[in-house]
């Protein structure tokens, strides 16, 4: 079963270069956020857009006390943001309540004050945004509105995200799992098309077209949960088979170089681009040169601002590479203002799934662009952290010494008796041990090693079973 066609097209999809679709940013600054973060929140708004395919026009932004209202945005902004997409900055059915003349003074003011750049005028032949992004998870009635009053398409930043996933998912459990959120995004803002009263005949008899794609929804839903389920009972089986062998996974903020430094660590041509949400599917690879025991490296899907709940659920199994690892590498752009900031989400998340009782260490990546006095003060507020750039070979030599010193301090050392009959273990044993010392006797080959307690124990019950 296929998701109708009504469905996919409300998340736009942008098949051809030509031409870019333009946006119009919309931000509403709350009570408690200044303006350094207001602004990061924006730039990386715009970042989302550009990601998508489209290209920021501007942006208009207000400071309000919540974004309940019927259009997020005050009449005036909202005048001013219908001005640049050449709507009529009116909701159809919907009037403004009357405002005392001290009132309306009081707004003419703060609407003429620095509070904002005024956008400039459009400029003739240019082309109008075509797309209004909010900032903000907004309902789909004030997405409603905002599209009467603006004449264009309206996505919050949960719909960006959410289709900015879409794109990139590779693997068949990443497109399952971001289908399903993409559904559930779409499901309750799906409306009633102009002959909604129509009814259909056959099965589901005397339902509307919305009554059929809503029912279309939820039994893909069910189907997309059981397709899920059994590809994540094979992703669960490979990770049982890893389950002795040290694993490192590298989370993070989206684009904190979580990939670049899997390259440089592993030497695998793993995906590197300088855009969000690069890497969705969880690669794993070994840490090279090889470490004996082999260590794994896992990088996993960045975490972002607001990242929709749904999709944090429907990542759980991707992020369970974090949950199970041995230790967990934060890795942060020390050059980002909001680093903090990006630093808290992260750890948000992981605690949602319980992976915060993981041993951890902070990475502070892209350290090259930082000068001597941030780089100072980066040591004296994380004086634990490792502070690096993935670009320095010696810098990425460094960590995998400190990696490598991690798992040493878990290490035991043990004895193997192979026998003869059994050589086909070796293999095994030297992946997941330390051999220090080989010797033979009539019971076959001794082997002095050393190597992580579990393992241990599981190799002692392999050699010795019948």
């Amino acid at each position: 079963m296929r998701t109708p066609s009504r469905v996919r097209a409300m998340i736009p999809a942008m098949e051809t270069k030509q031409p870019v679709p333009r946006a119009i940013l919309v931000g509403i600054q709350l009570d408690g956020v200044d303006d350094v973060a207001h602004e990061a929140s924006l730039k990386e708004l715009g970042r989302l857009v550009e990601t998508l395919g489209y290209e920021v026009a501007g942006s208009v932004s207000q400071k309000r006390g919540g974004i309940g209202g019927l259009t997020v945005l005050g009449s005036g902004k909202l005048a001013e943001l219908a001005a640049i997409t050449g709507g009529t900055g009116v909701v159809g059915g919907w009037t403004a309540p009357q405002k005392s003349k001290a009132r309306q003074r009081f707004e003419a003011a703060g609407a003429a004050s620095a509070e904002d750049p005024v956008p400039a005028p459009q400029a003739e032949g240019e082309r109008r945004p075509e797309f209004v992004i909010v900032d903000h998870e907004i309902s789909p009635s004030q997405a409603r509105n905002l599209e009467n009053a603006t004449g264009a398409q309206v996505l919050d930043r949960t719909g960006v995200i959410v289709e900015i996933f879409h794109r990139h998912a590779r693997s068949r459990e990443a497109r399952l799992q971001v289908e399903m959120a993409r559904l559930k995004y779409v499901a309750p803002r799906l409306r009633e098309s102009a002959s909604g009263s129509e009814r259909k005949r056959g099965v589901g008899a005397g339902e509307s077209d919305l009554d059929l794609d809503r029912r279309t929804v939820r039994d893909r839903l069910a189907e997309l949960k059981e397709q899920l389920a059994q590809v994540q009972r094979d992703s669960a089986q490979r990770r049982t088979a890893r389950r002795d062998q040290l694993r490192v996974a590298l989370v993070g903020y989206t684009n904190a170089g979580k990939s670049s430094l899997m390259r440089a660590l592993t030497g695998s041509e793993v995906l590197v681009a300088d855009q969000l949400f690069a890497t969705l599917d969880t690669t794993v690879r070994a840490l090279k040169p090889d470490a004996k025991p082999r260590v794994l490296i896992s990088d996993t899907v960045g975490f972002i601002k607001q990242l929709p709940h749904d999709l944090v659920a429907s990542f759980k199994s991707t992020l369970d590479e974090a949950l199970e690892a041995s230790l967990l590498l934060f890795v942060v752009d020390a050059s980002d203002p909001t680093y903090d900031a990006q630093l808290e989400v992260s750890r948000t998340v992981l605690h949602e799934i319980g992976a915060d009782a993981v041993p951890a260490r902070l990475v502070l990546n892209k350290i090259d662009r930082v000068d001597a006095e941030t780089r100072a003060a980066l040591l004296e507020r994380h004086p634990d952290a490792i502070l690096l750039s993935a670009k320095s070979p010696d810098d990425v030599a460094a960590l995998r010494e400190t990696i490598i010193a991690f798992f040493e301090a878990s290490m035991v050392d043990g004895e193997l008796v192979l026998p003869y009959a059994k050589q086909g273990l070796l293999g095994d044993i030297y992946e997941n041990t330390r051999v220090l010392s080989e010797d033979f006797d009539p019971a076959g080959r001794i082997l002095k090693v050393r190597g992580l307690p579990g393992a241990l124990a599981r190799l002692q019950r392999a050699v010795a079973g019948g």
